[in-house]
């Protein structure tokens, strides 16, 4: 991922602060010699503070092989993105048809080193820790080795430590266009209020003002 320096984080509080509200991405495995990459949809949760990543996948996924051949892996979040229409990106000087349309998004990619939980005690830890984030109210029983409702479910699935070895990150919303040319983007987003639009606006202002 290019990322140049005006649409780099300001600092690491900027992307954490990101991902602690985006907990659904795609992880991307090496595929075994002469097999492309497996990219696998999946919900996690992220510990900033530990640097670890847990979630966990059916046991049938055909991208285990290749994970255990190479747990150097990489997930990637993105979000927060729009269509940016030529005529809003013109430069002053220039007619507003000259103008180049782009995207604008949010991208945090995370390097990591896997590692695989097959132990039923931990996978149940992990799974707890994932609830726990996505249902901090509660409302669904404990995953327990050998213990109802879930101990007999445990064997079809494993779970995943992600330990995070490298992080880059990327937001792109026009930081290097004259205050001219962004404030007429950000009167676009608003008039125009479609899907992301609002959010992006919300970048685009804010990294405006930093």
């Amino acid at each position: 991922m290019l990322i140049h320096p005006w649409d780099a984080p300001r600092d690491d509080a900027e992307w954490q602060q990101w991902l602690a509200g985006h907990d659904f991405g795609q992880l991307a495995v090496n595929g075994l010699p002469g097999e492309p990459p497996h990219v696998q949809p999946l919900h996690f949760a992220y510990d900033a503070g530990g640097r670890e990543i847990v979630t966990h996948l059916a046991r049938p996924n055909p991208l285990w092989p290749a994970l255990e051949a190479c747990p150097d892996v990489l997930l990637s979040v993105v979000d927060d993105y729009v269509f940016v229409p030529g005529p809003w990106q013109a430069a002053p000087d220039v007619p507003p048809e000259h103008g180049t349309p782009t995207s604008f998004y949010t991208a945090v990619q995370l390097r990591c080193r896997a590692h695989v939980v097959d132990d039923p005690a931990e996978k149940a830890a992990l799974l707890n820790r994932q609830v726990d984030h996505f249902q901090p109210r509660g409302g669904s029983a404990r995953a327990a080795a050998g213990e109802a409702p879930y101990g007999r479910m445990l064997a079809g699935i494993r779970g995943l430590r992600l330990e995070v070895t490298d992080v880059r990150a990327k937001f792109k919303y026009a930081n290097h266009r004259p205050a001219e040319v962004r404030d007429r983007i950000a009167a676009g987003l608003a008039a125009r209020g479609g899907p992301g639009d609002t959010r992006a606006r919300d970048h685009l202002l804010r990294r405006q003002q930093a």
